[in-house]
């Protein structure tokens, strides 16, 4: 069992930038898939960026357009996702997710361990 707290979420100016944790704790982290996901009001989960049990291999939706950056410490079992240049249609729940697979890692069903969520809120 693997249980993720998400931080970093808060309020910024269109423009700026956030850098959002999360901390795993209970299960092997350095073997799991990680991802993020975001949720706006009245929407679904989308897909934000995955990064294999290494960091050698990261993937981001197309609308992240080169701005985010997902990367891991393993020694800190923590999985970052660095956002600049945000805009106010970024605004969402931020959601982690892991999973000991490596498929179709784009797809929410495909994590089987989810954090809380931290809210961004990006103003125009």
């Amino acid at each position: 069992q693997v249980h993720l707290v998400e931080s970093g979420g808060g309020l910024v100016q269109a423009g700026g930038s956030l850098r959002l944790s999360c901390a795993a704790s209970g299960g092997t982290f350095s073997t799991y898939t990680m991802g993020w996901f975001r949720q706006a009001p009245g929407k679904e989960r989308d897909f934000v960026a995955t990064i294999d049990w290494s960091g050698g291999s990261t993937y981001y939706a197309d609308f992240v357009e080169g701005r985010f950056t997902i990367s891991r410490d393993n020694a800190k079992n923590t999985v970052y996702l660095q956002m600049n240049s945000l805009k106010p249609e970024d605004t969402a729940v931020y959601y982690c997710a892991a999973d000991p697979i490596w498929r179709d890692m784009w797809r929410a069903k495909s994590y089987g361990f989810w954090g809380q969520g931290t809210q961004v809120t990006v103003s125009s």
